[in-house]
């Protein structure tokens, strides 16, 4: 009765997985879009006025504040089945468990841990590029404000220019080196995705064959036996050749 309820929370575990795996690439892309966007809004923006890039930015941070939200309660949910695991295993009365069940639940608090770093690791990344795109809009509202003002293109101007467009190269940099760091993420939560099947795939095999996975453990044990014995073997003969030779 014990291991099937633990079953079926594991169950329910892969499926929130699932789940998330497919909602953090989305929230991933979302913010990799909204870089790439500011990145071309803050190229024409000298040129075209700002309502554009700001409506953009408004329906893109909805997007993010609902992905956000869906992602936290899908993490929440996640929680909560492992701790009702760990009080399933830790409570009194409850049998020893096999090593493939304890695996597979180390599995499920590892990938949550991962999710949620994951999720907190992309999340300030947003909020960094939205922070300083609202840094560079005001920088460009008060030199539009300091040009209409004074009526005339004077030194002063033209070196404050000339710095925001250094500030604003910078910044490309940053955001294509951030574009390739979010690709190169996918890539690799999709090998992870591949990985975890083939696990899954293992784990649930020993589950139904213990047998196999207690005659793997003694092969192992036999040997690491055999190679201690072979070891020991061949450091008597060094001896014996050493005393040999010296003598």
């Amino acid at each position: 009765i014990i291991s099937g309820t633990l079953e079926q929370h594991s169950k329910q575990a892969r499926q929130l997985e699932n789940e998330l795996d497919l909602k953090l690439v989305s929230f991933s892309k979302l913010c990799t879009s909204y870089s790439h966007s500011s990145a071309r809004d803050g190229r024409r923006d000298r040129y075209s006025s700002d309502t554009t890039p700001l409506l953009n930015g408004s329906s893109q941070d909805r997007m993010f504040e609902t992905m956000a939200i869906e992602i936290e309660q899908l993490l929440a949910r996640l929680t909560g089945i492992n701790d009702k695991m760990a009080e399933y295993t830790s409570s009194a009365g409850v049998p020893s468990l096999n090593a493939a069940l304890m695996h597979t639940l180390q599995r499920h608090r590892d990938i949550l841990q991962d999710y949620t770093h994951e999720f907190h690791k992309t999340k300030a990344n947003f909020v960094a590029i939205r922070e300083r795109e609202n840094l560079m809009g005001s920088v460009r509202k008060d030199i539009e404000s300091y040009k209409s003002g004074s009526g005339v293109n004077n030194r002063r101007t033209e070196l404050f220019l000339k710095e925001h467009d250094h500030l604003r190269n910078s910044d490309r940099l940053i955001e294509e080196t951030i574009s390739i760091a979010m690709a190169t993420k996918e890539n690799m939560t999709s090998q992870r995705g591949m990985l975890k099947s083939i696990q899954s795939k293992m784990n649930t095999l020993a589950n139904r064959f213990p047998a196999v996975n207690s005659l793997i453990q003694r092969i192992n044990l036999r040997k690491r036996r055999d190679s201690l014995i072979l070891g020991g073997v061949i450091g008597v003969c060094t001896i014996l050749l050493l005393l040999y030779a010296f003598h």
